[in-house]
């Protein structure tokens, strides 16, 4: 499924894959209104304007890390991690090199991104979330 506008100029083309889910949304960088989940332009703030669930128990203030997620694809086009999202990530399970929290991942320029919420990190039912 693709939430895709055809009128994105190829150079401000933002294309998100979520994984394991496989849903991947396009926008044009710069253009989504921040609806106030985590970072403006994060992971977390993309997921929630596109309905795709990413859990995040602290409401994205990087207080937590239930959005915990993996890069897959992108990582050169991503917002470089802080003091405060390292010591969260000391706290994940399954830690990789490529872990980051979705609420302080910042798409910083166009182009492909693929992300995977690791299994054990998909709380279907929690904030009201019907099970699907």
């Amino acid at each position: 499924m693709s939430d895709s506008a055809s009128s994105i100029p190829q150079d401000k083309l933002v294309r998100v894959t979520f994984l394991p889910e496989g849903r991947t949304v396009e926008f044009e960088l710069g253009t989504l209104p921040y609806g106030h989940h985590g970072k403006a332009m994060s992971f977390l703030d993309v997921a929630e304007h596109f309905g795709v669930f990413l859990d995040h128990a602290c409401g994205g203030a990087c207080a937590c890390s239930t959005c915990h997620l993996w890069i897959k694809e992108g990582a050169d086009g991503l917002s470089e991690a802080d003091d405060d999202e390292l010591d969260r990530l000391d706290n994940v399970a399954d830690q990789q090199l490529n872990s980051r929290l979705g609420c302080q991942t910042v798409i910083t320029r166009p182009g492909n991104y693929v992300v995977e919420i690791p299994k054990w990190n998909r709380n279907i039912v929690s904030e009201g979330k019907p099970l699907q």
